[in-house]
C-alpha cells in the first residue's frame, strides 16, 4: 500500500509545480508593435507643434486672402495629424489590451492547473488519513521505516499544498488586478474613439470653411477685402441694435440670484486656452467697439475646426445661424446651454454645430467646431456667461423699432446686468 501511495503523491507535486509555458515570442512581437506606434505618436506630436508655430506666424501677418487660406491649410494639416495620433493611440491601446488579455488567460490557466493538482493531492491525503494508524502499522510491520518515510512525505506534501494555496490566492488577486487594468484600457479606448470622431468632424468643418471661402471670394483678394470691410461695418450696426435691445429689456436683476463665482465652477471650453480678449471694458471696447457697452464675453484663439467643449453639463436651450439672415453679421453659428446652477453659457462664431435644441450634454462634450462666422474677421470662439433667469432667445428687432439687417436674426440676449464675467467661474 505504501509503495503505491508515494508515487501518487509525487505525481501530485509534479502537477502542482509544473511550470506554465507562455508564448514569449508573441509577447515580444506585441511590444515591438507598441513601440512602433509610440514612435509614430512622438513624431506626429512634433509635426503638430511645427504646424502650430507656423499658424502663429501666419496669424500675425496682415489679413489677406492668401494668409487666411494658409491658416486654414495649416489647420487642416494639424487636425489630420491629430487624427493620426488618435488612431495610433487606439492601435497601441488595443495591443496593450491584447497583452493584458493574454496575461489573464495565462493566469486563469495557471490557477486551473494548480487547482486541479491541489484537488488531486487533497483527495489522496484524505484517503491516507481515513485509514487508522494501527492498520497502517500492521500492514507495514515488515517495513516500518518505509511507512514512516511516507508519513514524512505526506507531511511535506501538506506543507507544499499550503504554500500552493497561498500562491493561488496571490495569482487570483493578480488576475483581479489585471481584469481591472483591462477594463480601464477599454474605457480609455472608448474615450479615444470619441475624440477621433470629434477630430474627424473638425476636419470636415475646416475643409468646408476653406471651400466656402474660395467660393465666396473666387480667389480674388479684392473680393475678400470687401467681405472683411462689410463685416466690420455690419458689426457696428449689430452692436448698436443689440445695445438698444439690452436697454429696453425690463428685468431687475436681483444680486442674490447671481451664482457665486469661484474657480472651477465652469471648465475651459477649449483644450488649449489662449485668451485674446477679456470681458467688459477692454482696450478694444474702449476704442469704440460694442457701442460703448463693453465686451459681453471672452474671446479665445481657435483655428477653424477646433473642437468646442461644453463648459458644464446641461441642456441645449437653442442653436442658430445669424448668417442665414442676408446681410446680418453678428454671432454666426451659435449654441446656448442652460445649467442647473443658474448660469447659461454661449458659444459663438462656430463653423459647425453638433448638438440640437433640447439635447442633454455632459461637461466636456463637443458642441461644435470653431470658425469665423458672423462678424468675426478671424477664427476664434466667443464665450459668454449669462444669468439664466434674465436670458431670452428672441429676434434682435423684436423690441426695437429700428430696421437693421439683423432684425430678423434669432439669438440669445439679456439685459446688461445679465451678462456675467466668465473669468469669475473659470479655473485659475
Amino acid at each position: 500500500m505504501n509503495t503505491c501511495r508515494a508515487p501518487i503523491a509525487y505525481v501530485a507535486l509534479l502537477v502542482i509545480f509544473f511550470p506554465l509555458i507562455t508564448n514569449a515570442e508573441t509577447a515580444d512581437e506585441i511590444q515591438q508593435q507598441i513601440n512602433v506606434h509610440n514612435a509614430a505618436i512622438e513624431q506626429l506630436n512634433k509635426d503638430i507643434a511645427l504646424y502650430q508655430s507656423q499658424l502663429d506666424t501666419v496669424s500675425s501677418k496682415k489679413q489677406t486672402l492668401q494668409n487666411t487660406l494658409d491658416q486654414i491649410s495649416l489647420s487642416l494639416k494639424q487636425t489630420s495629424a491629430s487624427i493620426h495620433i488618435t488612431e495610433q493611440k487606439i492601435r497601441s491601446t488595443q495591443l496593450q489590451i491584447q497583452q493584458l488579455q493574454t496575461g489573464i488567460v495565462n493566469k486563469q490557466t495557471s490557477i486551473a492547473v494548480g487547482a486541479s493538482g491541489l484537488a488531486e493531492s487533497m483527495r489522496r491525503i484524505n484517503e491516507y488519513d481515513a485509514q487508522p494508524l494501527i492498520l497502517s502499522l500492521m500492514a507495514d510491520s515488515k517495513d516500518t521505516a518505509a511507512m514512516w518515510g511516507e508519513l514524512d512525505r505526506a507531511a511535506s506534501l501538506q506543507s507544499a499544498i499550503s504554500d500552493r494555496m497561498t500562491q493561488l490566492s496571490r495569482e487570483k488577486r493578480s488576475l483581479d488586478d489585471t481584469k481591472k487594468s483591462t477594463e480601464a484600457k477599454r474605457a480609455e479606448l472608448l474615450t479615444q474613439q470619441s475624440t477621433l470622431l470629434a477630430q474627424q468632424g473638425s476636419l470636415k468643418a475646416t475643409k468646408k470653411a476653406q471651400d466656402d471661402l474660395l467660393a465666396a471670394t473666387k480667389s480674388q483678394e479684392s473680393t475678400y477685402q470687401k467681405i472683411l470691410a462689410q463685416k466690420k461695418a455690419q458689426e457696428s450696426d449689430f452692436e448698436q441694435a443689440l445695445g438698444d435691445l439690452q436697454t429696453k429689456l425690463k428685468y431687475a436683476v436681483d444680486p442674490s440670484q447671481v451664482p457665486v463665482g469661484g474657480s472651477g465652477v465652469l471648465h475651459w471650453p477649449l483644450d488649449t486656452v489662449r485668451i485674446t480678449q477679456y470681458f467688459g471694458n477692454t482696450a478694444f471696447a474702449l476704442s469704440g467697439a460694442y457701442n460703448g457697452k463693453g465686451h459681453n464675453g471672452m474671446d479665445f484663439a481657435a483655428s477653424i475646426g477646433t473642437p468646442i467643449h461644453a463648459a458644464l453639463g446641461g441642456v441645449v436651450l437653442g442653436t442658430g445661424n445669424t448668417d442665414a439672415v442676408r446681410g446680418c453679421y453678428s454671432f454666426g453659428r451659435w449654441v446656448l446651454m442652460k445649467h442647473d446652477n443658474g448660469l447659461d453659457t454661449m458659444y459663438a462664431h462656430l463653423s459647425q454645430i453638433n448638438v440640437s435644441e433640447g439635447q442633454t450634454v455632459h461637461t466636456g462634450d463637443v458642441l461644435g467646431f470653431s470658425g469665423a462666422t458672423g462678424y468675426a474677421t478671424g477664427p476664434h470662439l466667443h464665450f459668454g456667461v449669462y444669468l439664466a433667469a434674465a436670458t431670452q432667445i428672441i429676434k434682435l428687432g423684436s423690441a426695437t423699432n429700428k430696421s437693421t439687417p439683423c432684425a430678423n436674426a434669432t439669438m440669445p440676449v439679456a439685459p446688461l446686468a445679465g451678462y456675467l464675467n466668465p473669468i469669475m467661474y473659470l479655473p485659475k
